[in-house]
């Protein structure tokens, strides 16, 4: 939602917390809100500024690889492939793709229409992609491609998912949309309603699920959404309450159809969450903190004090985090 644009929260909790996150240096003072986490050597990271930076050591180190001509422009949202290609969403409707590393960049898409305002973006394959973009005329707003990001077109008024007034989603860490297997996705929603949505078929079609979490105000809804092993784990609550506890996490059994709350809730507005061992270890993130869960998301408890926006995680459980002025954490899950 455009009013986390201009939002400012605190960054840490009064209370003392033992650090758990390994903080390095970016090189950069930019609000990074986009992440994508390749595997556990290779990473890139968006934010104002028309920051891009990338590591290719584990998150030793860091390289500024922006394009040259988007220092006006916040990209919230990122989606690499390797090593060499990734795509970088403009909240301005724009989508800019490299192919050598972030030396050089090209603009894959403009919006005709300037009230298009990007969330995120994700990619089934080397081929399919999907971005997401606020409602317009009542419907989620996709863009997706075919041909591995060189076009992108709208997807079909019909197709897209139906929302209702006051309805968006958030684009806090880039995690408002993520893909599942080769076909699937997921949407979570806030404002005046929370919901999931989710298609089984590249978003030809959508079913929608009512989400227990914190909605009605325009700050409160769905800000981060994961798959945790054979569920989907989603957190968020009221991004201008650091400390509220109140339906900030949910968990959703697709094949049951049903939702479960935790007993124990993380400690307040968490903007991203990323899952490890087969979703079974999860760390949720906000600007006041993270949480961790070590059983799938029913009960968590307190990780470390440094905020951030952003939170993914490798297929081996290296968890990467960023936040603002330009912070960035590495956390090894394996050995927690």
């Amino acid at each position: 939602m455009r009013r986390l644009l201009f939002l400012t929260l605190p960054l840490v909790w009064a209370a003392p917390v033992s650090a758990q996150w390994r903080t390095v240096s970016s090189g950069t003072t930019a609000s990074l809100r986009g992440l994508s986490v390749v595997d556990a050597q290779t990473a890139w990271a968006s934010g104002s500024r028309g920051t891009v930076v990338r590591t290719t050591d584990g998150g030793n180190s860091w390289q500024l690889v922006a394009p040259a001509d988007a220092g006006a422009l916040d990209f919230r949202s990122i989606h690499a492939r390797n090593t060499r290609v990734a795509h970088a969403a403009a909240t301005a409707g724009r989508i800019y793709r490299t192919t050598d590393g972030g030396a050089t960049w090209s603009l894959r898409y403009q919006a005709a229409d300037t009230s298009v305002f990007l969330d995120a973006i994700d990619f089934w394959d080397d081929q399919h992609g999907v971005a997401l973009g606020d409602p317009m005329g009542g419907r989620f707003l996709l863009l997706v491609t075919r041909d591995g990001g060189d076009t992108w077109a709208e997807a079909p008024a019909e197709s897209r998912p139906v929302t209702v007034e006051g309805e968006a989603a958030f684009a806090a860490s880039g995690s408002s949309l993520i893909v599942d297997g080769m076909r699937g996705a997921w949407i979570g929603s806030g404002g005046k309603a929370a919901h999931l949505f989710r298609t089984s078929d590249r978003g030809a079609t959508w079913s929608i699920t009512d989400a227990p979490i914190r909605q009605g105000g325009a700050a409160e809804g769905i800000f981060s959404v994961a798959l945790a092993g054979k569920s989907v784990m989603v957190v968020g609550g009221e991004y201008t309450q650091n400390d509220s506890t109140r339906a900030n996490a949910a968990i959703y059994a697709p094949g049951r159809k049903s939702w479960t709350t935790p007993s124990i809730s993380p400690r307040g507005y968490r903007s991203g969450v990323a899952a490890a061992r087969g979703g079974k270890m999860l760390i949720a993130v906000g600007p006041g903190g993270s949480d961790v869960s070590d059983d799938g998301g029913l009960t968590w408890r307190a990780f470390d004090a440094t905020g951030f926006h952003a939170i993914r995680a490798s297929a081996n459980g290296v968890f990467f985090a960023t936040g603002s002025d330009g912070r960035i954490g590495v956390y090894h899950g394996s050995s927690h």
